[in-house]
């Protein structure tokens, strides 16, 4: 079976440098890579590693954006893509042809190969499913190189779950596991709720555990220490 390792969840904001001043106050994260290559998308963006994980905050910078649509459906800031790393895309992309789910966007960049599925098939939220070669330091190209100089873990070092909300979970879970086939990422759990906001949490792993149990609410999403 394919390799399936939640890798990054990426946050839409009208407003990027305040959540990145609340990651850093509240969680001790730093950012590793700003990327120029979102501006294609009217976009700018900030990746904080959450020990070899990421969460990603991006903003839109003009009209007409799908993350601007994103703030727009949700009336404010909130949960935007959950992205996946395999070995081998192969499988997923036989499912999603069965499936009838549509690629949004697809790319190669030094070996790495990123695939975006249509929110409108998978339900949710964005979803990406990437190749990235391996090479020394667990690398992770959206990150930039040398990601791991701005690792910082006093307070969380990886990711545990993400929560989708959506009108029917029992439907919308059941399309994500005859699309990944499985119910669960290798490192990570999937949560369903009832609700329209699509991807509005993520659980983090307490390494500071006075913290546990802790819920932030940051950039329209609960962050929660477990």
């Amino acid at each position: 079976m394919s390799t399936l390792r939640l890798r990054q969840v990426a946050l839409v904001a009208a407003d990027l440098d305040p959540v990145l001043e609340a990651l850093d106050a509240e969680l001790g994260l730093a950012v590793a890579h700003r990327d120029p290559a979102v501006a294609t998308f009217g976009l700018v963006n900030a990746v904080l590693p959450v020990g070899s994980q990421f969460l990603e905050v991006v903003s839109p910078t003009r009209d007409g954006t799908a993350a601007g649509r994103q703030l727009e459906r949700m009336g404010g800031d909130g949960g935007y893509m959950v992205i996946c790393q395999t070995d081998d895309q192969t499988p997923f992309r036989h499912r999603a042809e069965e499936l009838g789910i549509r690629t949004a966007f697809e790319f190669t960049e030094e070996g790495y190969r990123g695939w975006q599925l249509h929110p409108g098939d998978t339900g949710g939220s964005f979803l990406e499913i990437d190749v990235q070669p391996a090479g020394e330091g667990d690398p992770w190209m959206p990150a930039g190189a040398g990601w791991q100089a701005a690792v910082r873990t006093d307070v969380v070092d990886g990711i545990r779950a993400v929560e989708l909300e959506v009108p029917d979970p029992a439907a919308t879970s059941a399309r994500w596991r005859d699309l990944l086939g499985r119910d669960r990422f290798d490192d990570a759990d999937l949560r369903w709720a009832e609700g329209e906001r699509g991807l509005v949490g993520v659980d983090l792993h307490a390494t500071d555990r006075s913290r546990a149990g802790d819920e932030l609410s940051i950039c329209g999403a609960r962050l929660r220490l477990v």
